[in-house]
């Protein structure tokens, strides 16, 4: 069975995800660094710089992931559609409660952001349970 058009597109995302975050961490790395330069007083520079490499690294490490996930969604590796249900499971919490703070502090673009892109991880999540998605995985690995 050949790839699902929707998985491809996932795939793709993933690749485009990890990408922008590889050069965000470049950039945290990079501005770290020049913030910890052009600093006045040495303990500042010393947390900035600091700062840029704690940020880059942790932008590094999900781009990692995201670009493994993205490899094992198109070569159809059902730990890869698994793994995208569980992360994308807690995407969906954090964004339920994003939302809860929104309504809370009433920031209605902040809610209908965070709404929008629960409904898309929400989709995605049944998309990867479908019957016919979950037979590519399997005959995949086969």
């Amino acid at each position: 069975m050949q790839r699902p058009t929707g998985v491809t597109i996932i795939s793709v995302l993933a690749f485009i995800g990890a990408a922008c975050l590889f050069f965000a961490a470049m950039g945290m790395f990079l501005g770290g660094a020049v913030l910890s330069s052009m600093a006045g007083r040495p303990g500042v520079g010393m947390i900035a710089g600091i700062g840029g490499v704690i940020v880059g690294a942790v932008f590094l490490g999900i781009a990692v992931v995201d670009l493994v996930l993205g490899i094992g969604l198109w070569k159809l590796q059902n730990w890869a559609r698994i793994l995208s249900i569980v992360l994308l499971i807690v995407a969906v919490v954090f964004y339920a409660l994003g939302i809860l703070r929104s309504v809370l502090h009433f920031h209605l673009i902040r809610l209908c952001i965070q709404a929008i892109f629960m409904a898309i991880d929400i989709w995605i999540i049944a998309y990867l349970s479908k019957p016919n998605v979950k037979q590519a995985f399997s005959e995949a690995s086969v």
